[in-house]
């Protein structure tokens, strides 16, 4: 199999997971040298590195969706109402971990402070870094067939991620990636007609 065959698998491969159970395939430090490679390899605008990620483990991955769901509660006082949320949630805790992406501002205001002719594109080209992290971190999880899917509790959790893990005041949450072993795999996808979404020209 070529290459391109291989990364055309995996991209097929990456699916939202949301069965998950807390036994990975793997060892745990697997998933974290993972993680690394892809923050050192992953491309970012003006080289910027501004993404920032905590990987959160057992307890501290059952910590962060307790703390997700007291703050929905909040928001959503009739329990009856809030039934479908707390087994949603519920559904995030049965996993093994959970990836935190953040964006440094500090590093996207040096950027706008360096090329101002460009200092509205960088909050944007930011999240545009962010979301290529995402996106390889879980395809790789795909590779090793640990199943993952993509959350935004943000900004309602923000304040207590930031306390409780002790995060860096310039660093904004920007997704949360719950990851486990596969319970149930995802069912099949539609997809709308490629020649509805591309255009060639020349």
């Amino acid at each position: 199999m070529s290459d391109l065959q291989k990364l055309h698998e995996l991209a097929e491969k990456r699916r939202s997971i949301y069965a998950l159970n807390d036994q990975l395939p793997v060892e745990k430090e697997e998933v974290v040298k993972l993680v690394e490679h892809a923050i050192l390899h992953t491309p970012s605008s003006f080289n910027s590195q501004s993404t920032r990620i905590v990987v959160l483990f057992g307890d501290d991955h059952q910590k962060l969706w307790d703390i997700t769901e007291a703050a929905l509660r909040d928001i959503v006082s009739e329990e009856q109402d809030f039934a479908p949320t707390k087994q949603k949630i519920g559904g995030f805790k049965a996993g093994a971990g959970t990836i935190l992406f953040f964006e440094d501002q500090t590093s996207v205001r040096n950027l706008q402070e360096a090329a101002p002719l460009y200092a509205d594109k960088f909050p944007v080209w930011a999240e545009h870094t962010n979301a290529m992290h995402q996106y390889v971190i879980w395809t790789a999880l795909a590779s090793i067939d640990v199943g993952a899917n993509l959350q935004h509790y943000n900004p309602v959790i923000d304040n207590k991620v930031a306390s409780t893990w002790n995060i860096n005041d310039h660093w904004d949450l920007t997704a949360q990636m719950v990851f486990g072993g596969i319970e149930q795999s995802a069912g099949d996808k539609e997809f709308m007609p490629v020649e509805a979404r591309m255009k060639v020209f020349g």
